[in-house]
């Protein structure tokens, strides 16, 4: 397995080091893979987020920046920085960081998984205001039923033998493809709802520190519930099982 890429291009340096954890795309100048076979060449890798993070922050006034799978005493993702200098010679910064390679028999763990047709596509409050919700009623129950409709309504709900609570959220509006994909027997009053573990919830909203373009949320009815955060360069998806 054989991995290295160079960028040299101040745009696409400025662009992957200021936000190399949220947005994709064609940053570099130069591109060489070999995967783990001719009919597979992909490599998978799992490594710290935070540790390619600093790494990248070195590159900020780079010249060039080279990145290449190396192995030092462990398998290393190496980030060879070029920063500028006021010599003829070139200052060059390096960091090693530890990666895991996982083995072919794991990659299918990492697949992008299917979602079956849903029943309601909505899109989402201001994702603070919801955390904040969900953070109010984690305090009193594990548990919390998302529900929505096809005229951009949700409700959050807890039920306790003591207590019920829900919170409204409307005019969300729905995606323009909600009506045509969803059921067409389905009323567009009736709602699709889910119960999931609200800790998961919580997960979801607290690791969210970007700023989406667009948050949307589909319902399988008492299935599941598929989470995409929409950017200029990238989707991100978020999938929470119902409980039964």
């Amino acid at each position: 397995m054989r991995f290295r890429a160079k960028i040299v291009d101040l745009g696409c340096l400025n662009h992957f080091t200021r936000e190399p954890l949220v947005h994709g795309g064609n940053f570099f100048d130069e591109f060489q893979m070999e995967g783990v076979a001719a009919d597979h060449n992909e490599i998978y890798l799992e490594l710290t987020p935070e540790n390619l993070s600093r790494a990248l922050k070195t590159a900020q006034n780079a010249k060039t920046v080279k990145i290449k799978l190396t192995n030092k005493h462990c398998p290393c993702l190496t980030v060879a920085v070029e920063l500028p200098s006021l010599s003829s010679s070139s200052r060059i910064v390096t960091h090693d960081i530890p990666v895991g390679v996982i083995p072919r028999k794991l990659w299918t763990d990492f697949r992008e998984p299917t979602v079956p047709d849903f029943d309601v596509s909505i899109y989402l409050p201001v994702l603070k205001t919801m955390k904040s919700v969900v953070e109010r009623m984690k305090n009193i129950s594990n548990h919390v039923v998302i529900e929505a409709n096809l005229k951009g309504e949700m409700n959050l709900k807890i039920e306790t033998d003591l207590v019920c609570i829900t919170t409204h959220f409307k005019d969300l509006g729905n995606p323009p493809w909600a009506s045509e994909d969803a059921s067409q027997d389905r009323d567009s009053e009736n709602m699709a709802e889910a119960r999931i573990d609200i800790k998961k919830l919580l997960q979801f909203l607290a690791g969210q520190q970007v700023n989406p373009t667009k948050a949307l949320c589909n319902i399988v009815h008492n299935r599941i519930v598929h989470f995409i955060l929409l950017h200029e360069d990238v989707s991100l998806q978020y999938f929470i099982p119902a409980l039964s």
